[in-house]
């Protein structure tokens, strides 16, 4: 096994971001979502949706970057500011994902490392992040990075579904 590299992601690396995605949600999320939803991710969809996102960050985007090993993205987050009402002058990692097949080999550690280190170098001392209610994984890998859940929860609305979820923080950030 080569070594990880971590960068910031590129157009041409849509395709493997989103088959991270696909397959991580349909892993992290079973029985935690409906699984016609999960059957359903297409990866052509998410595919096309990262490459708009690389070429047109959100407003408050830092940053998007990739973990790769031996020639493959195996993992990602994306993060910036706070998009919260009440956590605009923190940071946020937006979402973090690694390959399920790269799951506890440090791939997760190496990436919300380096976020963590985007967002303090931006200027914000305290971040958080939500979490899926239920995904225990999850919440122990954040945990063990020292993010402490605060309380706060919001259900996310969708077409198909609510999402609840309840919100970590880490402060500061160094």
């Amino acid at each position: 096994m080569t070594q990880l590299v971590i960068r910031e992601a590129q157009i041409d690396d849509a395709d493997e971001v989103a088959a991270v995605h696909v397959r991580s949600w349909q892993v992290a999320y079973r029985g935690l979502m409906p699984q016609e939803l999960l059957d359903g991710l297409s990866i052509e969809e998410r595919a096309a949706g990262w490459r708009r996102f690389v070429a047109e960050p959100l407003p408050t985007g830092l940053g998007i970057l990739v973990a790769v090993r031996d020639g493959a993205v195996i993992g990602w987050t994306s993060f910036g500011s706070g998009r919260d009402d009440d956590g605009l002058a923190d940071g946020e990692v937006y979402g973090i994902y690694a390959d399920p097949s790269a799951w506890s080999t440090g791939v997760g550690h190496a990436l919300l490392t380096a976020a963590e280190k985007v967002i303090a170098d931006a200027g914000h001392t305290r971040a958080y992040l939500w979490v899926l209610d239920g995904n225990d994984r999850a919440d122990a890998f954040y945990a063990a990075h020292g993010w402490i859940a605060d309380g706060a929860t919001k259900v996310e609305q969708r077409p198909d579904q609510s999402l609840a979820e309840h919100r970590r923080v880490k402060d500061p950030l160094r």
